[in-house]
């Protein structure tokens, strides 16, 4: 089979609904030789490796064949610096401008190993708006949680996926996470007993007071994502996330959601950060009187 992408990968509704399409035309295939002829691409955000890889994934466990054939030489360099291309045959190389965060498959278990990387991929980047520590504590463990809500939300076996990519014209921050799990429409009808749309899951998921986790956990879900739409309102950068057939993004303190023609196979979640923004940002019951008067 061979499976053609378009001129452009964003990460935006348009690709998603790309993506999603290729993973429907595929999904029933074992012992398949499947190419993706990536001739036409023009411009591909290095960030949607997180969501393209996962589907690759799922087709390779599939003990499918995965090919990427006639990849322009510009695509498959910023896909080689990541570490992409290293799953498909070419070997990474160097990222002299340090602009990418580098494309990881992790398991289930690999929390300590997640840590990690968002701490010296992600946390510690110099295009980071500054924080103040409680807020900049307060972040981490708000991109922590969305690799925790894939572990335990998710019940994915296939692992959790992760890449980033800065675009020092743009003045962007990218960075996704994306699991191969269950979702969460069905993660809410099974825990909650709430059967909603996909885009109206994941409208009740990113309201601060809600949550799928079970009362004796005594954990606050929701939280890390509610702190993420209050950073980036602020901050002007932009939040995405897919489950399902269900698309929502928020920007400039607007939600907008859409409706998927095909399903994702789990959720992912996209975070742009303005990196244009210079303002340092901190928590108000961090205020002194010097910062008032």
């Amino acid at each position: 089979m061979i499976f053609t992408l378009p001129q452009l990968i964003r990460h935006d509704y348009n690709s998603f609904k790309t993506l999603t399409y290729l993973y429907s035309q595929t999904k029933e295939l074992f012992f398949d030789d499947i190419e993706i002829d990536m001739q036409a691409i023009r411009w591909f955000d290095a960030d949607m490796c997180a969501a393209f890889g996962a589907i690759l994934y799922s087709l390779g466990k599939r003990l499918n064949e995965i090919n990427l054939i006639h990849i322009p030489p510009s695509v498959a360099e910023i896909l080689s610096k990541n570490g992409f291309m290293s799953h498909y045959g070419r070997e990474k190389i160097p990222d002299r401008w340090e602009t990418t965060i580098t494309y990881q498959r992790f398991d289930v278990a690999d929390d300590h190993y997640f840590a990690n990387y968002i701490e010296d991929e992600l946390i510690h980047r110099s295009e980071i708006p500054k924080m103040s520590p409680t807020l900049l504590k307060k972040f981490r463990e708000s991109i922590f949680e969305i690799f925790s809500n894939a572990v335990s939300h998710s019940r994915s076996e296939l692992g959790i996926f992760s890449c980033g990519q800065f675009f020092p014209r743009q003045n962007r921050l990218n960075f996704m996470v994306a699991d191969l799990g269950v979702g969460i429409r069905q993660n809410i009808r099974n825990i909650v007993d709430l059967d909603l749309s996909p885009e109206e899951a994941i409208i009740w998921a990113t309201e601060g007071n809600n949550t799928t986790r079970r009362r004796q956990d005594n954990l606050p879900g929701g939280l890390g994502l509610k702190i993420l739409c209050d950073f980036i309102d602020l901050n002007r950068g932009s939040l995405q996330i897919v489950s399902d057939a269900g698309y929502w993004q928020r920007r400039n303190r607007e939600v907008v959601t859409r409706p998927l023609t095909y399903p994702f196979p789990g959720t992912v979640v996209s975070v742009e950060i303005n990196t244009a923004d210079t303002f340092t940002y901190g928590f108000a019951s961090e205020l002194s009187a010097e910062d008032i008067f």
